[in-house]
């Protein structure tokens, strides 16, 4: 039977598929399934810089209020709105978590600037994460601040979060940049240990009745892969590093995908939200299938087999291939429009 460890984040791993952030990785009895079904590594939901400044800044309006009452007034605590915990929820989760799972858990930070990501960094570590993932979730809609400000500002982060734990860093970020490879290079210089592809910015809508930019939150789609391959079959021959694939994973032909392309694991989260997390186990064996099929004996023999650099047409990951698809798409519909 084919091998399907793999090494991510310098960490080794049973398997490529790695359970992402959603409701199931924020709750200990599904981080528990996921890791009976097979996950090689579980991401907990994100802590967010909001939340950090929610809890610091009620904290602080509490005390002042209650300054003048009785000692138990320092037992009051702000309850969180929306998001269903705080960071000392979230410290606790880390380490019910590491103390319960037999595979890694990784922590995830998600923030704009340095705010109390340092403090929670440590904190983090302290608690028993394996390694952390930082999301760089930004939109550059400020039209004074240029792309390459916004840019190393990222850079920078990255590496003093890096210099502050011991414990491997990967970032998660969008494929919005000016030059996706330039930066993924930039970031591991500045000291990342592995990069997700990608983030899924959750896109507003407009209600037509009240007029309210309203927040939708969908489910990704198998279609939805093949961006983030490629990118990873692109920029994999021009990092050491770890490189995940994120958003469209469904099954076990689409982790074959990501790793051939150069992915050390593949990330899921829609498939699991559908389908239970059971349907991992199916991911697994669906892969093993293939693998066996196809001759290879182990996850490290697929990676990068057809990277950029090692595929028969390099061209197929760049431009080169977008007039041959529209003349190839373009024929297909011809044929069908004549049949009608």
């Amino acid at each position: 039977m084919a091998d399907l460890t793999t090494t991510y984040l310098g960490l080794r791993l049973r398997s490529p598929i790695v359970a992402s952030p959603g409701p199931l990785t924020g709750d200990l009895d599904g981080m528990r399934r996921l890791a009976a079904a097979g996950a090689g590594a579980i991401v907990l939901p994100s802590l967010f810089q909001e939340q950090i400044e929610h809890e610091t800044s009620e904290i602080d309006r509490l005390f002042s209020l209650h300054s003048e009452s009785f000692g138990e007034a320092t037992s009051f605590f702000p309850e969180l709105d929306g998001y269903n915990t705080g960071p000392d929820a979230y410290l606790s989760l880390v380490e019910a978590a590491r103390d319960e799972l037999d595979v890694p858990v990784i922590a995830s930070l998600n923030g704009t600037s340095l705010g109390g990501w340092l403090r929670y960094a440590r904190l983090l570590e302290d608690a028993g994460a394996d390694a952390m993932e930082l999301n760089l979730y930004t939109i550059g809609a400020d039209t004074s601040v240029p792309g390459s400000a916004l840019e190393a500002e990222q850079l920078e982060l990255v590496e003093l979060v890096t210099d502050e734990v011991s414990i491997p860093v990967a970032v998660k970020i969008s494929p919005f940049y000016s030059s996706l490879a330039s930066f993924v290079v930039g970031l591991q210089g500045a000291g990342a240990s592995g990069i997700v592809m990608f983030n899924r910015f959750y896109q507003p809508d407009l209600d037509l009745e009240t007029l309210d930019v309203a927040p939708r939150v969908t489910l990704s789609s198998s279609d939805e892969l093949r961006l983030p391959l490629r990118w990873i079959g692109i920029v994999r021959d021009h990092v050491i590093i770890s490189l995940a694939g994120s958003t469209g994973v469904y099954g076990g032909g689409d982790v074959a995908k990501l790793l051939l392309a150069g992915a050390n694991v593949a990330m899921t989260t829609s498939a699991l939200l559908r389908y239970g997390p059971e349907h991992l186990t199916a991911m697994l064996d669906e892969l093993t299938a293939w693998m066996d099929d196809h001759g290879y004996a182990s996850v490290d023999e697929m990676r990068g087999a057809v990277s950029r650099e090692a595929a028969a047409d390099p061209s197929a990951y760049e431009r080169a291939n977008y007039i041959g698809n529209i003349v190839s798409y373009t024929s297909r519909f011809m044929r069908e429009a004549m049949r009608v």
